[in-house]
């Protein structure tokens, strides 16, 4: 029992570094990319992303649109609660995590990475739903009501 657990965690984990690694490459690469004067004067880094006009319904503009969203939710007020902050803002980045894969299913044309995104789908929407839980469970930060501190980000 112990083994299989162990070979479903790596497994898990190999698929989630196969992800993430790509991702956080993309982003460095997008928020690095844009010549001077593109990016914002704001402090924070997720909402530093500003994407260039493309043309409507396009593969671009849809995952511009897609990150934009991400960023977006991921900017939330820190309520001081580690653990609450990290599942807030980890949310809207799986919500993301989906968002890309859906637009991949719809424009791309290689059966690995279309594979891929099935399986990241199915999983960050199961992550999404453990992470939603754990906030309902977790004592609400000193001062605020119960109501105001459980996000609840919207499936798109």
């Amino acid at each position: 029992m112990k083994d299989e657990l162990r070979v479903r965690h790596t497994t898990r984990f190999r698929r989630i570094c196969r992800w993430t690694g790509p991702c956080i490459l993309s982003f460095l690469f997008l928020t690095c990319a844009h010549p001077p004067g593109r990016a914002t004067q704001h402090t924070d880094a997720h909402a530093a992303y500003v994407p260039e006009p493309a043309a409507p319904e396009s593969f671009r503009s849809l995952m511009d649109d897609a990150m934009v969203r991400m960023h977006k939710g991921m900017n939330i007020p820190y309520t001081g609660d580690p653990d609450r902050d990290f599942a807030a803002m980890m949310i809207p980045h799986h919500q993301g995590a989906i968002d890309m894969a859906v637009i991949q299913l719809r424009y791309g044309k290689d059966e690995r990475l279309r594979r891929l995104a099935q399986e990241i789908i199915i999983e960050q929407r199961e992550e999404i739903a453990v992470m939603q839980r754990i906030l309902q469970e977790l004592p609400s930060p000193p001062g605020v009501p119960p109501s105001v501190s459980t996000h609840s980000h919207e499936e798109h």
